[in-house]
């Protein structure tokens, strides 16, 4: 037979319904749920049997700490419900459990006085105690002063819901931390204060300016980003061409502690709750642009992401400091001993103690970095004419130069430096790898010898000159090995583009054949290819996971393959740590990561 539905119990459904309408209420939310994104402990109330809640007669309790303990024995409608769990929040917001030693009678029933009257004007619920029509004005720590010599007026002793006992209980005050950013109780009902206004505003038909289309023009992160504009020549062409996003929900999702930037977009990512002085704002904003205009997000290279951007935030804020760049926040990254060193070179030094520099917080938050990798969700792409590499170059090099010739003053060393470097871009990977297979493969020399004569010269025959001729001596012909990654994983276009580059590099120098060997759960050895069918005609076998090491080993070990032959190891960065002990290089697709360090050549394929 089946089991018999057990009926909703009303008085349960009374009191969840109450506090649902609390919670989600504009000037409750921010006490409910983190407005940092952080996940930590909030307001929570339970509903349950409680022996010491009935004994004082008491509706709830409300501790230190966000719990809310209510009665279940008290038959409650929703609307008294409701007035019961707003009275124990805002005891919370007005901070009345913060820093109290002991909560002594003339304190509580002062507390419950200031709360009770701010309750008559947010009219949410009905008060199931009876609360006098006429509340005092005046504040609750002049009138706990005064009852405490009087005593408390038994018309203001019933406006608590404690029962015979107070309804505050004391508890470790509640506090969020998240790099520079510290919201207690009071603060997120300011923010609870602003929201519910705001609601109200919009409910009266008022049009208030969207967070989406980013900060009013009057808040101090758009500001800073004005300055820079008309103030600052080295970095206006870079700040006229960045969007400053200061959406709440978005810095929640993304967990954005103070900022963060995508280079992509060309857009700021701020979190309008972090408060922060005018200079300080500037800071942070040429901070970010800094990070973006460098192109930190495309120099990860086999680098560890987060140990780079560290490295990074070291560099770009050391700079600041020196230039006098606004105001540095607390706790950011700064260490005046890495001054002059470039990135690359605080990288090498913070990877001796990865344990210590992976619990450090960038301005996005603690073990997240402040370069991302891509837009937002809901962002677009920046509107440019032209490519990124070259708005980013153009907007610091003609900023270096107008700040030069207005003798704004002297610029870090460094920075100046890796302005110039961008004029210079790197070579492309093809270019690199044809230079690798120059290094390897030097192409056979020729002669000049009189056993053949110059054709070119066949008008004057009677004049001997030599001609070019190939040695005829037997000469070693030169291989190469090929590990290649077949997990399926790599993309069809960059394996093509690599394997092609490959094969004609090796024509153009006259070697012969590769020895192919396909790697993924196991090593699949395809022997000796000549170079013009490894790209045409070589087919992938594996599907597995990609374990390079065994396919590194049986070309190492092969009897038939040279000791000096040097390898070349296609792979997408989803695979082992390998070891080879003969000269090798890498190619692997941009953006990837090798899970090592490597000790050669990485060509980097787009």
């Amino acid at each position: 037979m089946p089991r018999r539905q057990t009926a909703p119990d009303p008085w349960r459904e009374a009191f969840d319904h109450a506090y649902r309408a609390v919670a989600f209420h504009p000037l409750f939310r921010p006490l409910y749920y983190d407005p940092t994104g952080g996940g930590l402990p909030r307001v929570w109330g339970h509903w349950q049997d409680s022996d010491a809640l009935a004994r004082t007669g008491a509706w709830a309790w409300v501790h230190g700490d966000g719990f809310i303990a209510a009665n279940k024995r008290k038959r409650g409608t929703a609307d008294e419900w409701m007035w019961v769990l707003s009275h124990c929040v805002l005891h919370l917001g007005f901070g009345h459990l913060d820093g109290e030693p002991t909560i002594d009678p003339a304190y509580a029933a002062a507390c419950c006085v200031a709360v009770a009257r701010f309750q008559a004007g947010l009219k949410l619920g009905k008060p199931p105690v009876e609360v006098p029509a006429e509340l005092p004005t005046t504040d609750e720590a002049v009138l706990a002063r005064r009852w405490r010599d009087t005593g408390v007026p038994s018309a203001y002793a019933s406006c608590g819901i404690g029962g015979v006992e107070s309804d505050l209980r004391l508890g470790r005050p509640y506090v969020v931390r998240t790099g520079a950013l510290s919201l207690g109780w009071t603060d997120r009902f300011a923010i609870g204060l602003a929201a519910a206004a705001t609601d109200a505003v919009e409910q009266a038909g008022e049009v208030r300016h969207r967070e989406s289309d980013g900060p009013p023009p009057n808040s101090p992160w758009e500001q800073a980003r004005r300055w820079f504009v008309s103030s600052y020549p080295l970095l206006a062409a870079l700040a006229a061409g960045f969007r400053i996003v200061a959406d709440r929900e978005l810095a929640q999702a993304w967990e954005i502690s103070i900022a963060a930037v995508d280079a992509s977009s060309a857009e700021i990512y701020v979190n309008p709750l972090v408060r922060l002085s005018d200079m300080e704002c500037r800071f942070i904003i040429a901070h970010e642009m800094l990070h973006a205009a460098l192109r930190h997000a495309d120099r990860v290279a086999h680098r560890d992401p987060f140990l780079w951007n560290i490295a990074t935030d070291y560099v770009i804020n050391g700079w600041l400091v020196e230039m006098g760049v606004g105001e540095m926040p607390e706790d950011v990254l700064y260490d005046p001993e890495l001054r002059g060193l470039s990135s690359e070179a605080v990288y090498d030094r913070i990877v001796r103690d990865m344990r210590r520099f992976r619990k450090l917080a960038t301005l996005r938050g603690r073990g997240l970095g402040d370069v991302l990798g891509g837009p937002l969700p809901g962002r677009g792409e920046a509107c440019r004419g032209l490519d990124l590499d070259d708005y980013y170059r153009r907007a610091l090099q003609s900023g270096l130069v107008y700040h030069d010739s207005n003798g704004r003053g002297l610029l870090p060393a460094g920075l100046v430096d890796e302005i110039r470097v961008l004029d210079q871009p790197p070579l492309p990977w093809d270019a690199q790898l044809a230079r690798w297979f120059d290094e390897h493969f030097p192409a056979t020399e020729k002669r000049r010898s009189y056993a053949r004569p110059s054709r070119r010269q066949g008008s004057t025959p009677d004049i001997p000159r030599p001609g070019w001729v190939t040695p005829a001596e037997v000469v070693r012909r030169p291989t190469f090995g090929v590990v290649l990654d077949t997990s399926g994983s790599m993309s069809s276009t960059l394996l093509g583009k690599a394997l092609g580059a490959i094969a004609s590099y090796a024509l153009a120098r006259d070697v012969p054949a590769a020895r192919v060997v396909f790697c993924d759960a196991v090593a699949y050895d395809a022997g000796y290819l000549p170079v013009e069918e490894i790209a045409g005609r070589v087919r992938v076998r594996g599907r597995g996971g990609t374990v390079l090491q065994p396919g590194v080993n049986l070309l190492e070990r092969a009897d038939d393959f040279p000791a000096d032959g040097p390898i070349l190891v296609i792979t997408d960065g989803y695979c082992d740590t390998v070891r080879i002990r003969r000269e090798h290089a890498f190619c692997v697709p941009a953006g990837a990561t090798l899970p090592f360090t490597p000790r050669a050549p990485v060509f980097w394929l787009r």
